[in-house]
């Protein structure tokens, strides 16, 4: 802070405890400071002159000044009304003020306004020099910049701007730096005229100077009338002459800066434009062989972009054109720049129909053949952003076309080879590359060519890894892409084969919105297939979506999708859950009924439940339609597969009383023409084979409890094949009735109540059926297999109600 402009051949001597002769009697630096107490002006004048010297020296002698109490005298001297004194005391307490120590004690001591009042332009150039050196110090301080801002000390430094000494304007300029990071202050400086000075100062022999300048109009042009006053003063033709010379390279990254803020406001681009300072900037993009005023140039471009109006008036002037060109040529860091710029342009609809139009979209296919990381993560952004589009791509099942508009961008990345270069960068090691290459795929794959072409490079398995990653934008992209990928069977049989299943269902332990969200996704167009299921499952994917759907604030649509669309395949923990099985819900062997399931229970599978110790808990009822030709492939199968010496393979017990129960559905039901007759029929026989009608009076004297147990002890297992039971209750007959409704095709739903109560709801159209009677809409009925089997309760009456409860 405290480095001089001028005089740079000076270095400080090595430092010392001893003082240059004085002419007076003072050889120590107590002495020294006794004498600033002085009356006598000859004797003030040198012993602040030595004080100078010897603070120059180093911090160690500044300390040691101040702990001789040589800052309050100093403070006092400042005010002298002999120029000499107040001269050398502000070059001593200039110097001084540079250490942090010094600079903590004037905190303390109210000079500020004693400094700011000698800034006036009678003064002597070298207090102002070592007035503005004190205050730079000060100025960092937020109390401090306060105080200068109260005391009008923004005034006399902006005068000082177009002070002759080059140490006075740099200083000035380092405090006026310090008090625009305030907005009011930023706004006293537009309305005190010190908008033109701070342009003058560009031109400035010092870079030192030319940093600081630029660095507070970088500030200050945050502020729309500043940028006007900016404007007007011509102050983007002097930061595009920066711009064109390559002398003041170092000043480009700044001066650009500035040049975004100008241009930040459509208002101000338009101005600008009608000017022709836009036109000037383009031309300083297409400057040939000045590889740096290019990039910086388009890194420019890009941050005006950001505006939609700016992109809009950036589009009309074709700066599309302007772009494309540069993706050719020679310099990586042009061409980087140049994708940024085109990624930040894709925004604007019509840009990519024009980057479209222009061939840019295969020449930044092109780019990802390039060695330059930097340069690749800029491509595949640009790309990710070329395709991307507001609505979701098809996720699910069928897979829905993409909008038109999108088509044509999509096939010039592909028909560019994009799609497979792409997959590639699912490898690399640079994870913004890998987030946007997985989301460009991920736009794409919607079309169903595209797509199968992506599938044969070998996306799946490169998604893998990527699942794995503790990056959150490469998850949500991946698991995005996996979800449109994943609606082929080729492409889930893969996954599951790959090890894909895994990584995926880890990710529902996410606490990440958007990373657990789009893990339901992927998780629910994965569950289409009864062995990705049963693979997720294992992996505990029912447990942990059952957590998170008990969760107020990680629980969503897409997790209670996942959950449904695991549940769809997995119907014995469906029904165990939620108590319920649609009519579109198929009752198949190796279905069991293991009762309701607590919140967040898991549910073992029927082998884990066979091989347990007979209990006192609730029997697990399960349905096994197998007859003999099944048990003879499976014997066949079971012959492929050695046994182990010590352990027979596992298998459902046989249920021959539940086959002749199928065989008679099929036989005598089957066959009814109506609906009704079919399911007062069934209902009869699901009766009968489940002992027959109960009074509701002598229901507690039905011995169903007894007889399970006693199925239980004979068979020595939970396990209790349903065709055994001969004595069941409400959820025995109402599984029963499920399990023969649907072998024969006729649509039922199976619900349970509390306390052993199950029922099923049926839909029937009233009117007789042969003479066109029938109504437009069907009614929903309870059908009575306890009481009076074959009676049809309509649902939501009395009757129906006290049927399904106690």
């Amino acid at each position: 802070m405290g480095k001089k402009v001028k005089k740079e051949s000076e270095t400080p001597c090595k430092e010392t405890l001893q003082f240059e002769p004085l002419p007076v009697e003072a050889k120590t630096p107590a002495t020294v400071v006794l004498l600033l107490s002085c009356p006598e002006e000859d004797i003030l004048v040198k012993a602040c002159e030595a004080i100078h010297k010897f603070a120059e020296k180093g911090d160690e002698n500044k300390v040691s000044l101040l702990g001789l109490g040589a800052l309050e005298p100093l403070c006092q001297l400042i005010t002298h009304t002999n120029k000499l004194i107040r001269r050398n005391a502000f070059m001593a307490l200039g110097i001084m003020a540079t250490n942090g120590d010094i600079k903590s004690a004037l905190k303390k001591i109210d000079v500020i306004a004693s400094i700011i009042d000698k800034l006036s332009l009678e003064e002597d150039i070298v207090v102002h020099e070592f007035a503005t050196l004190c205050l730079a110090s000060l100025s960092v301080d937020f109390v401090c910049k306060v105080k200068i801002s109260d005391n009008k000390g923004l005034p006399p430094l902006i005068q000082l701007l177009s002070s002759p000494d080059p140490d006075v304007k740099k200083n000035s300029l380092e405090i006026i730096f310090n008090l625009v990071q305030d907005h009011q202050s930023r706004l006293a400086l537009h309305e005190l005229g010190g908008i033109p000075p701070l342009l003058e100062l560009l031109k400035s022999d010092f870079p030192v100077i030319q940093h600081l300048a630029l660095k507070t109009l970088q500030n200050v042009t945050t502020d729309t009338d500043t940028c006007n006053t900016f404007r007007e003063e011509q102050g983007f033709e002097k930061l595009m002459d920066i711009l064109s010379n390559m002398d003041f390279r170092d000043l480009h990254a700044e001066t650009l800066q500035v040049v975004a803020n100008c241009l930040s406001d459509s208002k101000s681009l338009q101005l600008i434009h009608k000017g022709g300072g836009l036109t000037r900037l383009m031309e300083s993009v297409l400057t040939p062989n000045l590889p740096e005023i290019q990039s910086n140039a388009v890194k420019c471009i890009a941050r005006v972009a950001q505006s939609s109006e700016n992109r809009k008036l950036l589009h009309e002037q074709n700066v599309e054109k302007v772009l494309v060109e540069l993706l050719s040529v020679a310099d990586i860091s042009v061409k980087t720049a140049t994708c940024q710029a085109v990624s930040v342009m894709s925004f604007h609809l019509a840009s990519k129909d024009s980057f479209r139009d222009l061939d840019g979209i295969p020449a930044v296919v092109q780019l990802l053949n390039n060695e330059s990381l930097e340069l690749k993560e800029a491509a595949t952004q640009a790309l990710s952003n070329l395709t991307h589009s507001n609505q979701l791509n098809a996720f699910s099942a069928g897979c829905s076309k993409s909008p038109i508009h999108f088509c044509a961008i999509y096939s010039a990345v592909y028909e560019a080879g994009g799609d497979e270069i792409l997959v590639q960068q699912l490898y690399g090691s640079c994870r913004r590359t890998v987030s946007n290459s997985a989301a460009t795929l991920g736009n794409m794959a919607g079309q169903e060519v595209i797509r199968c072409s992506i599938l044969s490079h070998g996306a799946i398995q490169a998604l893998v890894e990527p699942l794995q990653s503790t990056d959150t934008q490469v998850l949500i992209n991946t698991t995005l892409c996996l979800s449109v990928l994943a609606c082929d069977t080729e492409a889930r049989a893969e996954l599951q084969s790959a090890g894909g299943l895994h990584p995926l269902v880890n990710l529902l332990r996410s606490y990440h919105k958007e990373v657990l969200h789009h893990a339901c996704l992927a998780i629910n167009v994965c569950a289409s297939d009864v062995n990705t299921v049963a693979e997720m499952c294992q992996f505990g994917a029912l447990e942990m979506l059952q957590e998170i759907n008990l969760s107020v604030n990680r629980r969503s649509r897409f997790s209670e999708l996942a959950m449904i669309s695991l549940l769809n395949f997995n119907l014995s923990v469906k029904y165990s859950l939620t108590s319920h099985l649609a009519s579109t819900d198929i009752i198949s062997d190796g279905f069991y009924d293991v009762g309701k399931a607590r919140a967040g229970q898991r549910i073992q599978t029927l082998e884990e439940l066979s091989k347990q110790p007979v209990n006192e808990h609730q029997q697990i009822i399960v349905v096994n339609t197998a007859t003999g030709k099944n048990k003879k492939d499976d014997k066949q199968k079971n012959e492929t597969q050695p046994e182990s010496p010590t352990e027979k393979p596992w298998k459902m017990m046989d249920d021959v009383s539940l086959q002749l129960l199928v065989n008679k559905a099929k036989k005598f039901i089957l066959p009814l023409s109506d609906e009704r007759e079919q399911c007062a029929a069934l209902a009869r026989l699901v009766s009968e084979a489940m002992g027959g009608a109960v009074e509701m009076e002598k229901l507690h004297e039905f011995p169903w409890v007894l007889h399970l147990s006693e199925l239980k002890f004979q068979l020595r297992s939970n396990v209790v094949p349903i065709g055994l039971i001969s004595r069941g209750i409400y959820c025995h007959r109402a599984l029963l009735f499920k399990c023969l409704a649907d072998c024969i095709g006729m649509s039922c739903t199976l619900d349970r109540g509390e306390y052993s109560r199950a029922w099923n709801e049926v839909l029937l159209f009233n009117g007789n059926p042969s003479m066109n009677e029938r109504s437009s809409q069907p009614c929903r009925y309870i059908v009575d297999l306890m009481h009076q089997p074959g009676r049809l309760l309509t649902a939501n009456t009395p009757a129906a109600v006290q049927y399904q409860t106690i």
